[in-house]
């Protein structure tokens, strides 16, 4: 019998499922029990050219609408998202193992925020008149780029897709988007969905694969812009394919980042924003605290509370509303986290508590806590990208700033602290990219979110993501007669 999730065919390119055999075949596994429930293929050149082509012949009609008539397609996406929340949350569930009590509110329904908002701004997207000197004046516009493909990562299938396309299509680009090669479903949704909506057909199109599909995608001449949600690796390689071609790019990269808290911080939102900041997802974001310095005099409390309170963690089937913690995304990304564990243990952290495999089918693994983690353990270093907490100590500002300072990624950070001024302080001396104070992991799409240094280049949401995926033309307007020299 074919599982709900199958699909009806592999890719979704002007408005319609379309497959080819002929692409190397991908399985897609049900991180909770490890059962097959859709088999699709990647897309071979046919596939991926049908796409840009499409995608070319969509944009130049798109980008000939008003932004008020783009932005009317887009909210009423965004109205269809939100009625069929729950079928896309229990697909998010599917596709990536994600607890539907957290699917419920955080994916579809961020996805849809996305939509709404940049379908509500695209009126607005206007240029300048600038007054010059003798009665010139000059104008700008505000024009697409052509095609963008987005490449989005397994932990936020559906939101990552809408973070790409709603800002995109609003500027008047299409899209050719490339789902991970192991959450491929999600996006294929939302290329019905945008057509039902009123989109012209190859306006947003959905191609699969892994990482051949993305380069080949990343380097197509046609291509005007690449935007990449993944990890650094990736994204060298990525950023290096488009840099070839002097293509945008917007670069989503990994972290390390900083959780600091401060021993006049209230212990409670301190321990929740560093579950929030390390468990949620089953630890699985990019901008994850999973390093939390917490000032040597609370440290015990700290430790004790946090421990008290994993015991509140219902690790199950995640189709369950009260499980709260699922499986990792497969079980290679299990067996990585396992090891990091491991590696931890040896190179002498305390392991509080957690760090186990389960017993059962899938990729299931106990939330770890390390205690007495210093800056040069392997855990303090490298993403580990699973629920794996390093709890390292401090005595003073100066120190820990310098100490959360001191890595290649700067994607996030935060401050717990009752002390206003010092909040402000330390969070202005961190070199992050979106941080939090007095709380953790908020992404709402009204607040542009990207990091510094390795953890990427650009910005997605907010007003700032329109100048990523559009570009200014300005237009010099000379009034009276032209003197040239001869």
């Amino acid at each position: 019998m074919t599982h709900p999730t199958q699909p009806e065919a592999s890719h979704f390119i002007d408005g319609h499922y379309l497959e080819d055999a002929g692409g190397d075949r991908m399985e897609v596994i049900f991180a909770a029990t490890g059962a097959v429930i859709a088999r699709l293929h990647a897309a071979t050149p046919a596939i991926l050219d049908r796409a840009i082509d499409s995608a070319l012949a969509a944009q130049a009609a798109w980008a000939a609408l008003s932004g008020m008539e783009r932005g009317r397609v887009l909210r009423r996406a965004a109205d269809i998202m939100r009625a069929r929340n729950r079928d896309l949350s229990v697909l998010e569930t599917y596709d990536t193992g994600k607890p539907l009590q957290e699917t419920l509110v955080a994916d579809a329904t961020s996805g849809a925020d996305a939509l709404e908002y940049f379908g509500s701004i695209a009126a607005g997207l206007t240029g300048a008149h600038i007054p010059l000197p003798g009665g010139d004046w000059a104008y700008t516009v505000r024009e697409p780029l052509g095609v963008c493909a987005g490449i989005g990562a397994w932990n936020y299938p559906t939101q990552i897709a809408c973070w790409k396309a709603a800002p995109a299509l609003a500027c008047g680009n299409a899209m050719v988007f490339k789902p991970s090669e192991l959450t491929p479903l999600c996006a294929l949704k939302l290329a019905e969905i945008l057509v039902e909506a009123g989109a012209p057909p190859g306006l947003f199109n959905v191609v699969q694969g892994a990482g051949a599909v993305g380069s080949a995608l990343t380097t197509d001449p046609r291509i005007a812009k690449v935007s990449l949600t993944g990890s650094v690796p990736t994204g060298r390689a990525v950023y290096a394919g488009a840099a070839e071609g002097i293509k945008h790019v917007t670069m989503e990269l990994g972290g390390k980042s900083p959780l600091i808290v401060f021993d006049d911080a209230r212990l409670e939102d301190a321990v929740g924003g560093a579950i929030l900041g390390n468990f949620y997802s089953t630890g699985q974001i990019c901008s994850n605290g999973t390093r939390v310095f917490v000032q040597r005099d609370l440290k015990e409390a700290f430790l004790e509370r946090l421990r008290a309170r994993l015991q509140d963690a219902v690790i199950g089937d995640p189709l369950d509303e009260a499980t709260n913690v699922g499986p990792l995304v497969s079980e290679g990304q299990l067996e990585s986290v396992l090891d990091y564990v491991d590696k931890g243990v040896a190179e002498g952290a305390r392991l509080v508590c957690g760090g186990a495999r389960l017993d059962r089918p899938g990729a299931w693994m106990t939330p770890a806590v390390f205690a007495d983690v210093t800056d040069g353990m392997t855990i303090a270093r490298e993403e580990i990208f699973g629920p794996v907490m390093s709890v390292l100590d401090f005595d003073d500002e100066d120190e820990v700033v310098a100490r959360a300072n001191a890595t290649p990624y700067g994607l996030s950070a935060g401050v717990f602290t009752r002390d206003i001024q010092r909040g402000h302080r330390v969070i202005g001396r961190l070199q992050a990219g979106t941080c939090y104070l007095n709380s953790y992991n908020d992404a709402p799409v009204e607040v542009p979110f990207g990091g510094t240094k390795a953890s990427g280049v650009g910005r997605e949401n907010g007003h700032a993501a329109i100048a990523h995926y559009s570009q200014e033309k300005s237009v010099y307007v000379r009034m009276g007669a032209v003197e040239a020299p001869f």
